[in-house]
């Protein structure tokens, strides 16, 4: 990882995105980016003033954030809208990772329009890590939620490029559907013909699983494993808990908007609801 670009609005959410992106430019020897987006929807001379306050601004949290200090560090304020703006500059620097706060929730613009941290994942090609949590300590437990698609192999290529496997306690999460379960149930199939049928559906998503791994060269990696029938966000959730995760890595799916209005999606309802740091990969993000 060479550049980091960490996005803030000067809020607590984007202080504590700051300090992380401080923390993992440290870690791995990169340069880090700060940027502050102005909105450019007001009087031009409003606008240069909110530049100049901002400026002045980044220029004191570079001398006076701990995690900062004594790394190369750079800031730049722009006007525009806020996630073509990160993105616009995400591309420019080349950036490997960019680093955002958690957004503030505003259910019926979010259901319509997606927050900041949504736009960017879903229309970007940079890996983007959500920090909800304070920069404590480098990641020690990190789960990947894994569907054994081309969407979970991009997550973990990411993942491990970036340095977010290096010195980790590994965990995997997967969630597989029993299809025949709610028909045997309907059909008043004995309950232990049930629990048969389930045990022998996880018996095969563990193999595949353990075929997946080994594609994308895990084989030999002594991962966690948590392989359960039902709702990916409950498994999800739950294994965030029982494993005591800092960092949940996703990958993306990319679907329509109309889609993930109709339907959402698991990737979408992990942002919106855990309190875990996230490293979301979106679909255009495998660069090698």
């Amino acid at each position: 990882m060479r550049q980091i670009l960490a996005a803030t609005d000067f809020s607590t959410r984007s202080q504590r995105a700051v300090r992380r992106a401080g923390l993992l430019a440290r870690q791995r020897g990169a340069d880090l980016m700060l940027l502050h987006v102005v909105d450019d929807d007001q009087p031009a001379h409003l606008v240069e003033l909110e530049r100049g306050e901002a400026a002045k601004i980044l220029g004191e949290q570079v001398q006076s954030v701990a995690e900062l200090r004594g790394i190369p560090c750079r800031h730049v304020v722009t006007a525009g809208d806020a996630f073509d703006a990160i993105l616009r500059t995400a591309e420019t620097a080349a950036a490997d990772l960019v680093v955002m706060g958690a957004h503030r929730k505003q259910l019926l613009r979010d259901i319509f329009v997606g927050t900041t941290i949504e736009r960017v994942i879903r229309t970007g090609s940079r890996p983007v890590l959500m920090v909800n949590t304070e920069a404590a300590h480098p990641y020690v437990r990190v789960l990947a939620a894994v569907d054994m698609s081309d969407a979970s192999a991009r997550a973990l290529q990411a993942a491990r490029t970036l340095g977010f496997f290096d010195n980790a306690h590994l965990s995997v999460v997967h969630a597989f559907e029993a299809f025949a379960k709610s028909t045997m149930f309907i059909a008043d199939v004995p309950q232990e013909r049930i629990d048969r049928h389930v045990a022998e559906e996880q018996q095969r998503a563990s193999a595949e699983l353990q075929a997946f791994l080994q594609s994308q060269g895990y084989g030999d990696v002594p991962w966690s494993r948590r392989i359960e029938e039902g709702d990916p966000f409950r498994i999800i959730s739950r294994a965030v808990k029982d494993v005591n995760a800092d960092l949940l890595v996703v990958g993306t799916h990319g679907r329509s908007s109309i889609a993930k209005i109709l339907l959402g999606s698991v990737a979408e309802e992990v942002l919106r609801s855990l309190e875990v740091d996230i490293l979301a990969v979106p679909r255009a993000a495998a660069r090698g």
